[in-house]
């Protein structure tokens, strides 16, 4: 008897771990805020999603976002320019940005918060990312955070007049996942 007590015992006491995912097609990562008082628009097309997440465990999960800068799109080949730009994200000397969370808390209902790390043009600052979850065979995370630009050098020199573009660059996601392998 005891022999097979010893291993439930074990099994009881080792934390469950959270399901590991990887992003799949339909995913989207966009920013939005205003210049001269004028809303603009763009994206991340090529940016990656990992995320180990389980809600009645968050204290396993984490969430790693890459971004490639050079990606970046308004649709607006003039904007696009400099935003790509030494003024702004400095795709050539800053590749890509980084979004690392390793804290997550439960809002309520099927709502979260992801505490993490950005990392964006050799900046790292905190930044919180509040998200639906909306489990099943292929979960999607859907998720809103507001970046402070000035504070990771975005937009410098001339650009840094927040009357002509707002310090808070509204950031949002909607992640389709799947199983990782």
């Amino acid at each position: 008897m005891r022999t097979f007590l010893l291993p439930a015992l074990l099994a009881l006491s080792v934390p469950a771990m959270a399901a590991d995912y990887v992003q799949a097609p339909g995913s989207t990562l966009a920013f939005a805020g205003k210049y001269q008082g004028e809303v603009f628009v763009g994206r991340f097309p090529g940016f990656t999603t990992r995320l180990s997440f389980d809600p009645q465990r968050l204290d396993g999960s984490r969430l790693d976002v890459t971004i490639p800068m050079a990606t970046a799109t308004t649709r607006n080949p003039d904007y696009d320019g400099e935003m790509r730009g030494a003024s702004f994200f400095d795709a050539a000397k800053f590749p890509q940005a980084t979004y690392v969370a390793t804290r997550f808390r439960a809002l309520g209902g099927n709502r979260y918060a992801a505490d993490g790390t950005l990392t964006l043009r050799g900046a790292s600052k905190p930044v919180t990312l509040t998200f639906e979850w909306t489990p099943g065979a292929r979960p999607v995370l859907f998720g809103r955070a507001a970046v402070p630009r000035l504070a990771f050098g975005v937009g410098g020199g001339q650009w840094a007049d927040t009357g002509l573009i707002p310090d808070a660059i509204a950031v949002s996601t909607r992640v389709v996942l799947s199983p990782a392998p």
